[in-house]
C-alpha cells in the first residue's frame, strides 16, 4: 500500500550561537492510510520537531539539510506558503498537548469551530453552525448548542481538548498529528480522550501520527511504534512486537522504566507515629462573576494523617482537590479545620513548621528563580534554617548533580536536572515531611524513574515521609504505603495500598484503576 505520509532520510539542524545543532538525523518512516504510528522518545528526541516539519511550521533558525517529506505522493519540502495553507487544517490536522493554548481566549467556542468549517470546507455560516453543534455532540460534550456561546476559560482541560478534537475532525482531514494530547490530563480524562479518538478513528478511517513519551498510552492506540533518540530513529515495529520483544537496548531501557504496580519499590512498614494530622480541612475560594462573587469549594471536610517515614499517595482527577490540600498544608491557601505537627496544634505556620514540612512543585521552571544561579537558590533555605552555603556541594551530590552546577542558571539545565535542584532545595531544610505535587507529571518515563529512585534514596538516608500527589495510579502503587483518593474536593477513600483490588475500595477508586493504562513489557 502506498504510504499517505513518507519521510525519507530527513535531516534538520537548528542554527544556535554555539553553532548548528542536529535535531533530526536521517529519519525515515512511513504511515499507511488508516494506520496510527506511535512516535516515542524522551524530551529533546525530535518528536515534535518532526511533526512541525510535516506541518511546514519550523522555527526561523531551522535548516533542512537533506531528505524528503512526501504527503499523498507530493513533496512538501519547498512548497509555496499558499500551498501550505491549503494543506494545513484541511488535509493535515494537529492536536497539541495543551488545549488551553490551542484555543483563542477571545473567541467563543462556536466561532472557533465555525471559522475552520467556513475556511476549509466552504460552508455557509448557518451550515457551519449546524455542523459545529453536531461535532460537539459527537465528542460527547453535554448541551453542545449552549457550548457554542461559551468561552474557553469556562471549560475544564478535558472539555477543551474535546473541542480541539471536534474542530480537527470536523474538517475531515486525511492525516492528524497528535502531539502528547493526554499528557496534561488526569488518568480518567485521558482515558476518555483516547476512547474518543478510537471511536472517531473507526468512524472516519483517519490516519494518525501519535507522539508521546507515555509508552503505556501508545500501546493502547498505535498499530506500529517508532522510537526516536537524539534525532535518530532507533527502531520501528508493530506495537505488540516492539513492546514485548524490543531489539534496541535504549528501547528496552525505556520499557523497563514504565511503572509496573506489581513491582513494589518500597517494602518496609512505616512507623505508627503521626507526623502531620489534618482534621476537617476545608478550603474555599471566591470566584468573580458578572454580578457579585461566587464561592467555590476546593476541599471540604478532609481528615487524614501522615506517619513517620510513610509515603501517602494522593490521587484523583484534575480539580479533585489534590493540589489544594498541598497548598493548605503549606500555608499557601487559607484553610479551616485543624492541622497538627507531632501532635501539637499548628496555629500560625512559623519557621519551625515550614522547616518540617516542605513542598516540591510540578513545574521547576516556575518554582526556580530564573535570575538566580543554582547556588543562590540553594543558599537561601540553608541560611533560613540554620545551615551554611558551604553545604551546597553536598546538597548537589545528594541529588546526583556535579558541584559545578552551583554556578549554572536554571535555563542551562534539563527538566529532570531542574527538578533535582528543587528536591535539593526542599531537603536543605532537613524536613520531616516533603509534599510532592505532581513532580514527575512533566517528565519522560526514564527521567521519572530516576527521580523516584532519588526520592526513595533520600528517604532511606533521612527517614523522610512523603505526601505524594499524582494522577499516575501505576506509579503510586509502586511506592506508596497508603492511598488517599479525592473526588470533587472530598476524600472518598483512604486505604492501604495492598487493599486495592480487594473489593473494599470505593467505586470511584475502582474507576481510577480501570482507567489507568495497562503496563507495557
Amino acid at each position: 500500500m502506498t504510504p499517505l505520509l513518507e519521510i525519507r532520510d530527513y535531516t534538520l539542524d537548528f542554527q544556535t550561537r554555539a553553532g548548528p545543532f542536529r535535531a533530526l538525523d536521517g529519519v525515515s518512516l512511513a504511515v499507511a492510510p488508516g494506520e496510527v504510528l506511535g512516535l516515542v522518545g524522551e524530551s529533546g528526541s525530535g518528536k515534535t520537531t518532526l511533526a512541525m516539519a510535516v506541518m511546514r511550521h519550523l522555527a526561523g533558525n531551522a535548516r533542512e539539510r537533506g531528505g524528503s517529506i512526501r504527503f499523498d505522493g507530493r513533496e512538501l519540502i519547498g512548497i509555496a506558503p499558499a500551498e501550505v495553507r491549503a494543506l494545513r487544517g484541511r488535509r493535515i490536522g494537529m492536536v497539541f498537548q495543551n488545549p488551553a493554548t490551542s484555543l483563542n481566549p477571545t473567541l467563543t467556542l462556536g466561532r472557533q469551530i465555525t471559522e475552520v468549517l467556513e475556511r476549509h470546507r466552504g460552508l455557509s455560516p448557518r451550515a457551519a453552525a449546524t455542523e459545529a453543534v453536531d461535532w460537539l455532540g459527537r465528542v460527547e460534550l453535554r448541551n453542545p448548542a449552549a457550548l457554542m456561546r461559551r468561552d474557553p476559560h469556562q471549560l475544564s482541560g478535558g472539555e477543551k481538548q474535546r473541542v480541539v478534537i471536534a474542530a480537527t475532525f470536523a474538517v475531515h482531514p486525511d492525516l492528524i498529528l497528535f502531539d502528547e494530547p493526554t499528557t496534561a490530563l488526569d488518568v480518567i480524562t485521558g482515558a476518555r480522550i483516547l476512547e474518543l479518538f478510537r471511536r472517531l478513528r473507526a468512524e472516519t478511517g483517519v490516519t494518525g501520527l501519535y507522539i508521546s513519551h507515555d509508552l503505556a498510552v501508545v500501546s493502547r492506540i498505535a498499530d506500529r511504534v517508532a522510537v526516536l533518540r537524539h534525532g535518530r530513529l532507533l527502531e520501528q515495529a508493530p506495537a505488540a512486537t516492539l513492546f514485548h520483544a524490543p531489539q534496541n537496548d535504549y528501547t528496552r531501557r525505556l520499557i523497563a522504566s514504565v511503572p509496573k504496580p506489581e513491582h513494589r519499590l518500597v517494602q518496609d512498614t512505616p512507623g505508627a507515629e503521626k507526623i502531620l494530622e489534618a482534621d476537617h480541612l476545608g478550603v474555599a475560594y471566591w470566584r468573580p462573576r458578572l454580578f457579585g462573587r461566587q464561592i467555590f469549594v476546593g476541599v471540604h471536610d478532609v481528615t487524614l494523617d501522615v506517619r513517620a517515614g510513610e509515603i501517602l499517595g494522593v490521587v484523583g482527577e484534575s480539580g479533585s482537590g489534590k493540589s489544594t490540600i498541598a497548598r493548605a498544608l503549606t500555608g499557601l491557601a487559607h484553610a479551616t479545620g485543624e492541622i497538627r505537627l507531632d501532635g501539637a496544634l499548628v496555629g500560625r505556620m512559623g519557621r519551625a513548621y515550614r522547616r518540617a514540612v516542605q513542598i516540591i512543585f510540578q513545574h521547576p521552571d516556575s518554582s526556580l528563580n530564573p535570575r538566580q544561579r543554582i547556588g543562590e537558590i540553594l543558599a537561601r533555605p540553608l541560611r533560613l534554617y540554620g545551615g551554611s552555603p558551604r553545604e551546597i556541594p553536598d546538597l548537589l551530590a545528594q541529588v546526583h548533580l556535579p558541584a559545578e552546577y552551583a554556578h549554572r542558571w536554571p535555563h542551562q539545565l534539563s527538566g529532570g536536572e531542574k527538578q533535582r535542584v528543587a528536591i535539593a532545595r526542599a531537603f536543605a531544610a532537613r524536613p520531616r515531611l516533603v509534599i510532592c505535587d505532581e513532580i514527575t507529571a512533566a517528565l519522560d518515563v526514564s527521567v521519572q524513574a530516576a527521580v523516584i529512585e532519588l526520592l526513595l534514596d533520600l528517604r532511606r538516608q533521612h527517614g523522610t515521609a512523603y505526601l505524594f500527589i499524582t494522577h499516575d495510579l501505576n506509579l503510586v502503587r509502586q511506592i506508596a504505603h497508603r492511598l488517599a483518593v479525592m473526588q470533587h474536593g472530598e476524600l472518598v477513600d483512604l486505604l492501604g495500598i495492598d487493599d486495592l483490588g480487594s473489593g473494599r475500595e470505593n467505586a470511584y477508586t475502582r474507576a481510577l484503576m480501570e482507567a489507568s493504562p495497562a503496563p507495557v513489557g
